[in-house]
């Protein structure tokens, strides 16, 4: 059943990939009224997070940021199904890679390099930048597998069209050592700012206004492998359109536990508080405190 399942949805996505970018995002267009307007997608979580995250704006201000983010996330979904049929020059066309000979320079010296970015533009479209670069040879992502077993292999289909390592977030570590012991250089991409998946959070940091538990395996991982750590900076110049920009990360206080990680938090707070409505505010990224975990570990 699950492979009729998984060639069906297919072939569907298949299909629509195959219409015009610029008919896509008239399909956007009308997938924001109805997501937007009429069922109202995780409305009470944007705007809890908004309202939490981003104090200093104004309620209409707020308000607006808000209707241009779900305008954000419709065209993101019609540009992640287009990524089927899009061709390497479309793509080539439409995402700018500022600096891409500062990473061949960066990894001269042989190391590896840990990849930190958010959930933030078009992350789907961000392995374009494996076009403009090359050393190191080896690049990938870790990423979180989906709860449906057809739609994750789906977008293991769909990320592999860049010949990329797709590295699940269980087996980073193993991989990522094995990797290292092997001499082989590689660059991996890291999208560290969803909420650790664990019963327990540890590690807290301060992150758009309030107290946030973080993912430390990036770091643990680069710091035994020795890696350089670089932020992906990403910007959105019009719509259909990205400009990516690699940052090193100089921590500002390496007495910090994990200073890189709490480094790349403020850089890409930066970043979310100059635009925000590109980042994925309908992530329950705050569903726990610090408060409750603590009531949560006394209660096992």
């Amino acid at each position: 059943m699950k492979k009729i399942k998984y060639h069906i949805i297919l072939f569907l996505l298949h299909a629509v990939s195959l219409l015009p970018l610029w008919l896509l995002y008239r399909l956007s267009d009308f997938m924001f009224i109805v997501v937007f307007y009429l069922i109202g997608y995780r409305r009470k979580t944007v705007r809890q997070n908004l309202a939490n995250a981003l104090p200093q704006r104004s309620e209409t201000e707020r308000k607006e940021i808000e209707r241009k983010f779900y305008r954000h996330l419709c065209d993101l979904i019609v540009e992640t199904i287009k990524l089927f049929t899009m061709s390497d020059t479309a793509l080539k066309q439409r995402v700018e890679t500022v600096n891409p000979e500062w990473i061949e320079e960066l990894s001269q010296d042989g190391k590896s390099i840990i990849l930190f970015m958010g959930h933030y533009g078009n992350w789907e479209w961000v392995p374009t930048i494996t076009f403009h670069y090359k050393r190191p040879a080896l690049s990938g992502q870790i990423y979180r597998p989906l709860h449906d077993k057809v739609m994750d292999k789906i977008f293991l289909l769909l990320r592999g069209r860049f010949g990329n390592l797709s590295i699940p977030q269980q087996q980073a570590y193993r991989t990522l050592i094995k990797l290292h012991s092997e001499g082989r250089q590689n660059l991996i991409a890291f999208i560290a700012d969803q909420r650790p998946n664990t019963d327990v959070l540890p590690h807290w940091t301060w992150f758009l206004h309030q107290e946030t538990a973080f993912s430390t395996g990036g770091e643990k991982i680069g710091r035994k492998t020795h890696s350089h750590f670089v932020y992906l900076e990403v910007e959105k110049p019009c719509r259909g359109h990205y400009k990516l920009t690699f940052k090193p990360i100089v921590p500002q206080d390496f007495q910090a536990e994990y200073p890189y990680t709490e480094e790349f938090m403020k850089m890409l707070q930066a970043t979310i508080e100059r635009t925000p409505e590109l980042w994925l505010w309908s992530h329950k990224r705050w569903r726990f405190s610090r408060e409750s975990q603590q009531i949560h570990r006394k209660n096992k």
